[in-house]
């Protein structure tokens, strides 16, 4: 007796689906990570995991914090790059903001921004890195300012608002992303006082003005300490930087700063293919060498 036509080929389809199943969900991951066993491919295929006394402690790849249970930065470590994401791997992103990101959005007085919904604010990636280069500089006891920064650590912006739109007699000025009650960092603008901003208000109608300020054109806090890297999970940063932190590293251990400025010599890399990028440092292997000290 002949096989009735549809059911031969559903048998066929079934065939099929077993076949590439096991080829494919099986036979292929099996020889692959085998493949990735190999010497010379294991540590990357294991996601390059650092172990101390047998335990994993992070890896070479992912960046991460080095903070107290606050978030405060433990000053016998060297500071990772600030990251978009927190160094979660299930979350990297980068925060999409821009070099015209400058306007914060002002939160509601009435609510609290600690709270889990918050007030409604987020910051301009100008106040980040305002933020950012403040806390920094505090912390390594150097000068945080920045072309564009209030002394406070917010984007030093205005509204200005014209006569004619866009031109004409300057009649008013709104320090945007400094709230009420703040003082406004500068007090005046073409003859007209600088208000501060008030949440609620309108000012799209004013332009955005950035003022530069008096900060030198270099920083000393370098930019790498200020802004996140694309994937949010870089575990390098510039060489800059680490030695930025050298003298507070070396001052919390009861070392020298020549000795710490030597591990951070060693644990520097050349750029890639010897022509591409900047030298960088490992973090994550920068403050075991210092913990195996």
């Amino acid at each position: 007796m002949r096989t009735p036509r549809w059911i031969s080929q559903h048998l066929a389809a079934v065939r099929a689906l077993v076949l590439f199943t096991v080829l494919l969900g099986l036979i292929y991951p099996l020889v692959i990570t085998g493949v990735a066993q190999l010497p010379g491919l294991r540590d990357q295929a294991n996601g390059s995991l650092v172990e101390v006394d047998g335990k994993p402690v992070g890896s070479a790849l992912l960046g991460q914090s080095f903070t107290d249970a606050d978030g405060n930065p433990v000053p016998k470590y060297f500071q990772s790059r600030p990251s978009a994401s927190g160094y979660d791997p299930d979350a990297t992103a980068a925060s999409n903001l821009g070099p015209e990101s400058i306007e914060d959005t002002l939160g509601d007085p009435a609510l609290d921004p600690a709270s889990e919904e918050g007030d409604g604010s987020s910051q301009a990636l100008l106040t980040q890195v305002c933020a950012r280069s403040k806390a920094v500089g505090e912390l390594e006891g150097v000068s945080g300012a920045r072309p564009y920064c209030t002394a406070d650590g917010v984007g030093a912006v205005l509204r200005v608002f014209y006569t004619d739109g866009l031109s004409g007699r300057v009649t008013r000025a709104v320090s945007v992303n400094q709230a009420c009650p703040a003082t406004p960092f500068i007090t005046s603008y073409q003859g007209v006082n600088v208000e501060c901003g008030r949440f609620g208000e309108d000012y799209g109608k004013g332009v955005l003005v950035p003022i530069r300020g008096s900060a030198p054109e270099r920083s000393a806090v370098p930019a790498d300490a200020v802004t996140a890297s694309g994937s949010s999970l870089d575990p390098h940063i510039s060489v800059d930087y680490a030695q930025l932190q050298a003298a507070r590293v070396a001052k919390a251990r009861s070392l020298t700063t020549e000795k710490v400025n030597a591990l951070i010599a060693e644990h520097t890399t050349g750029r890639a293919l010897g022509f591409m990028g900047e030298p960088a440092v490992n973090v994550l292997a920068l403050n075991l060498a210092l913990d195996r000290l």
